[in-house]
């Protein structure tokens, strides 16, 4: 599933290619992609709107346009936008269909079909799961004041709590497990253990691991125009721990374990993190 930097760089893709454009029609072709409203009222209620901005609010993307709506859109497994010529093919496990107008599609995939849109009427109108986002990690409102208040409520595990995207943003099992090598902590402590000295570090260790990921190009390189569905070029080479059971820790040359908590795989350093 795309994390935050992900997100992030589809969100910079997306704006050159569509800020300014106005949809002339939006074909929900899956109604799953977004049950909370019909095929004609999608389409009724996106037609001539022009597109102002497009940003993100943890792992969501947000297009907003003129009219004051807002389209939000989570990814989840395999979700993917793909920007089509009029000699273009439709690309497979295309869901949702915008016409612009400059006569390019904008399509969303999802091979998982797992991915979902909602319109919002007006930024007052906000659905729950964005009003109960923890803060953006990489701005000033997730602070350390913040993040040590988190830790020191919590009873769960630190990989559990890292995962809630009501209390930290925007990690998920790559970025989570990351972190958590980088700070050097287990990620199976429970998280009101945590000392002052090492919550701080893994605080530290979000930011520097998100921004990091940013700054490299994250795991995914964009190409909107890609008809295969925009995403390639893993730069799987930035991880330290993530996927490399069996291998040895860059720091001290012990095996990399994989545990399964709650259902996800976490990867770490037996010696290391502690």
């Amino acid at each position: 599933m795309p994390e935050l930097p992900e997100v992030e760089h589809v969100v910079r893709a997306l704006r050159p290619a569509i800020v300014g454009r106005r949809i002339l029609a939006a074909e929900l072709k899956l109604k799953r992609t977004a049950p909370d409203i019909s095929r004609p009222a999608f389409n009724r209620l996106l037609k001539d709107a022009l597109i102002t901005a497009v940003g993100r609010r943890g792992k969501y993307i947000l297009i907003e346009f003129e009219s004051g709506q807002m389209l939000t859109t989570h990814l989840r497994m395999t979700g993917k936008f793909v920007a089509l010529t009029p000699d273009d093919s439709l690309p497979p496990y295309a869901h949702v269909i915008f016409y612009l107008d400059d006569e390019r599609r904008l399509v969303f995939c999802d091979m998982r079909q797992f991915g979902r849109m909602r319109i919002v009427p007006n930024p007052s109108k906000l659905p729950k799961e964005l009003l109960a986002l923890a803060p953006e990690p990489l701005a000033p409102e997730f602070s350390e004041e913040y993040f040590l208040s988190t830790v020191r409520k919590s009873h769960r595990s630190l990989k559990q709590l890292l995962l809630d995207q009501t209390r930290v943003l925007g990690l998920g099992n790559i970025y989570a497990s990351e972190a958590l090598f980088l700070a050097g902590v287990s990620p199976m402590k429970d998280a009101s253990t945590l000392s002052k000295p090492r919550a701080r570090k893994l605080y530290q260790a979000i930011r520097d691991v998100l921004q990091e990921a940013i700054d490299s190009g994250s795991t995914l390189q964009i190409d909107l125009a890609d008809g295969n569905g925009s995403y390639f070029g893993s730069s799987e080479r930035f991880w330290r721990v993530y996927e490399h059971e069996g291998e040895p820790c860059v720091r001290c040359r012990a095996q990399i374990k994989r545990v399964v908590q709650s259902g996800r795989s976490t990867y770490y350093c037996p010696r290391c993190q502690r």
